[in-house]
């Protein structure tokens, strides 16, 4: 015999499965990412206000080519990123927006090379091959299907070669961001 099912009365599995809300990455990594996103996207919003308003002097020592990449290519990397990990995954626009940031990411380690405060390379460069090493192992694992690997490389790569860097601009006397939001 065959069974007739009908357009109301129970709910097919896969529409109930939807329902339930379920995260990518585990309770640690959403809080970690959610509370370096909101607290580096704060204070990159009242540094650029600051500056915006003509509340910051000498930033003409700063209107150097490379600087100007960096910034511009590091900035909408630290709300998208955040967006990325935290929202649904798999989706076409979760894969674009992830090749843009990515893309974003490259430019910002790329332009860092060319920034050097004395003439020479600082400790912070470290982060540029860490940041080419990353997007070779998160493109890596995504062609593979890995996507445990995946989650696992962007989480590390957000916290630490974008999150570190970007606390030491805030944090460290004469660097852009500080300049911008201490004064």
């Amino acid at each position: 015999m065959n069974a007739i099912t009908l357009p109301f009365g129970s709910k097919p599995a896969a529409h109930t499965a939807k329902a339930a809300v379920r995260f990518d990455i585990g309770p640690v990594a959403r809080t970690a990412v959610s509370l370096a996103c909101f607290t580096m996207s704060f204070a990159m919003i009242v540094a650029l206000g600051k500056a915006a308003l003509g509340m910051v002097d000498n930033l003409h020592h700063y209107a150097k080519l490379p600087i100007m990449i960096h910034v511009a290519a590091v900035l909408p990397t630290i709300p998208l990123g955040g967006w990325l990990l935290l929202a649904k995954k798999g989706t076409a626009l979760h894969k674009q927006l992830g090749k843009v940031w990515l893309v974003l990411m490259l430019i910002t380690a790329t332009s860092a090379i060319f920034i050097q405060s004395s003439g020479s390379f600082s400790w912070i460069h470290l982060f540029v091959p860490m940041t080419f090493h990353a997007a070779w192992k998160v493109v890596a694992t995504a062609r593979r299907g890995d996507i445990q690997a995946h989650k696992r490389h962007l989480v590390f790569t957000y916290l630490t070669a974008l999150m570190l860097p970007g606390l030491a601009a805030f944090m460290i006397p004469g660097r852009l961001m500080n300049v911008m939001l201490l004064g």
